[in-house]
């Protein structure tokens, strides 16, 4: 066979070929784009609804970055864990400069338990001296953002982070939240760079942090919960419970919110 004619075939055959491989990319560039069409078709249809699951770490930051970004007016917190880590710390700066830059005003309430760690300490001053408005308490329901009281972001499960987390928008369960924050608000006691001073307590009166852990025997939680609830740890939190349980003269939990309530600790109420 002549050259000529050789080539020429050799040739056409790789024309062929490029041009099916090109029919081949035109497909996979259409159907990409319609892969992306349908995700943010998806995507505008779980935030348009009242619970969007987030699954992941990485997930739940990218979204809190981003509601944070929309944030216009006001942001909510309950920060649990007590002691925050620094990984946990540092993310938060950026945040919090965008907000202060913003206007956005900030309000978080952490555990007592963060007097505890100093360097919780000198990231709860570095908050207050950017705006954020602190304060403590002895125990808390779980962690919680909310939103412009529009949106809140709320752990799947409390004992498990790797489960995930919860953007909630229906007004009816905001409404709900931000009275929960609303509640816990005004019974915390404002941060002003130390440890808060109570007033002087009689004898048998309980300090906050033994009052709470009275109300969460009462209702039957482990060791385990009591503690993550403190912000401490367990053995810490089994200690508290011995002394408390020992003080009331109480075999049970149950039976220490009762001896608590009657004499006159905790509301009977919140005993019960």
């Amino acid at each position: 066979m002549s050259p000529e004619v050789a080539l020429a075939a050799l040739l056409a055959r790789q024309e062929n070929e490029v041009l099916e491989r090109q029919q081949q990319l035109a497909e996979a560039r259409t159907e990409v784009s319609r892969f992306i069409d349908d995700y943010h078709a998806v995507q505008r249809d779980l935030r348009g609804a009242v619970i969007e699951r987030l699954h992941g770490l990485e997930e739940i930051r990218f979204r809190i970055e981003e509601l944070t970004g929309k944030c216009e007016s006001e942001l909510l917190a309950f920060a649990t864990g007590g002691p925050q880590s620094e990984a946990a710390r540092l993310a938060s700066q950026p945040l919090t400069e965008n907000l202060a830059a913003r206007g956005v005003g900030r309000r978080s309430v952490y555990l007592e338990s963060v007097y505890n760690d100093p360097a919780t300490v000198e990231h709860l001053r570095w908050l207050h001296a950017h705006g954020d408005e602190v304060r403590t308490t002895a125990s808390l329901p779980c962690r919680m953002l909310v939103f412009d009281r529009t949106h809140a972001v709320v752990p799947a499960d409390p004992d498990d982070s790797a489960a995930g987390a919860f953007v909630l928008n229906g007004r009816g369960v905001i409404v709900a939240l931000c009275d929960l924050f609303e509640r816990a608000w005004a019974n915390s006691a404002p941060f002003a760079g130390g440890r808060p001073q109570y007033r002087e307590r009689s004898d048998g009166e309980l300090t906050p942090q033994e009052k709470a852990v009275v109300q969460l025997l009462g209702e039957g939680l482990t060791d385990e919960v009591v503690a993550r609830k403190l912000g401490v740890s367990v053995r810490t939190g089994r200690r508290i419970t011995a002394e408390l349980m020992s003080r009331l003269g109480a075999r049970s939990r149950f039976q220490a919110g009762l001896r608590a309530a009657q004499l006159g600790w905790i509301d009977e109420a919140e005993a019960v």
